[in-house]
């Protein structure tokens, strides 16, 4: 018997600003989407026409398909989250190394919300990619959109597998590797960024893991007044990108989509 390919996973998101950011910038990855019918938005109603996605009535209480207490808006879309990840190879290959780029490695961050809010960030301040574990690490989910505000779909999001080899393979590009640490041995504040840096952002609780805090180049610390032991581990990458492109002004006018963005694939029908 020939064997079957595995089911693609799929995601809901929902309301009308995730939507039309997925829409316009990232539409092979909307599989279907559920409408209010009483919606009168005719700038959704005309991207949605634009994409040809397959369109379905949103039944009262939102199809069961949002998480408890979730605004939805009327609106309802069905994504295929590994249309939206790139293979690392294929990525780094779209890098203008000579921009001396950033990027952001979260390492086995649980919480879906501190990813979200990562995602925007790295937005915000032109990092060009945020890399993503296979394992021990909150995937795309509709949490983790709606926490990025859309961004999920405008920043390059890059699958990877082993953290520590994924470290390995960027130094050997050129890339000077970053660890934040509650006690890390150089001050934010004080580093200079002139190389194309990586930045490794680890577990809520326990923060970056032991081995692949050995392989970073710096080990960063952000200091902070007495009376606060840490920061949340989303407002730590705002502070370091924010930092990072004080030095890196180009980024913030620069920042684009690779043209390799998305993996193939287009809107299921």
């Amino acid at each position: 018997m020939p064997t079957r390919e595995p089911k693609k996973e799929k995601i809901y998101i929902y309301g009308k600003h995730a939507l039309e950011e997925a829409l316009a910038h990232a539409p092979q990855a909307i599989r279907k989407v559920f409408l209010d019918p009483h919606i009168r938005d005719a700038h959704l109603r005309r991207l949605v026409e634009q994409v040809k996605v397959p369109v379905a009535v949103l039944k009262a209480g939102g199809e069961g398909r949002v998480e408890k207490g979730a605004v939805h808006q009327g609106v309802i879309g069905v994504l295929d989250p590994s249309a939206l990840l790139l293979p690392l190879d294929t990525f780094v290959q779209t890098l203008d190394m000579s921009t001396r780029p950033a990027l952001v490695l979260l390492g086995e961050v649980q919480d879906p919300h501190n990813v979200g809010a990562i995602i925007r960030s790295a937005a915000a301040f032109g990092v060009s990619g945020v890399l993503i574990p296979t394992h021990n690490q909150a995937g795309i989910t509709g949490a983790v959109v709606k926490s990025s505000a859309g961004m999920v779909f405008r920043v390059p999001l890059v699958s990877i597998g082993n953290v520590n080899q994924t470290v390995r393979a960027l130094k050997d590009r050129g890339f000077w590797v970053y660890g934040l640490a509650m006690k890390g041995a150089h001050a934010l504040a004080s580093e200079k960024f002139d190389a194309p840096a990586l930045f490794i952002m680890g577990n809520e609780a326990a923060g970056v893991r032991a081995k692949t805090l050995e392989l970073c180049d710096v080990s960063l610390a952000i200091h902070t007044h007495s009376r606060c032991e840490s920061l949340n581990v989303a407002a730590s990458a705002a502070i370091v990108f924010h930092t990072w492109s004080t030095q890196h002004p180009e980024a913030l006018e620069n920042a684009k989509l690779p043209s390799a963005h998305f993996a193939e694939g287009s809107a299921a029908t």
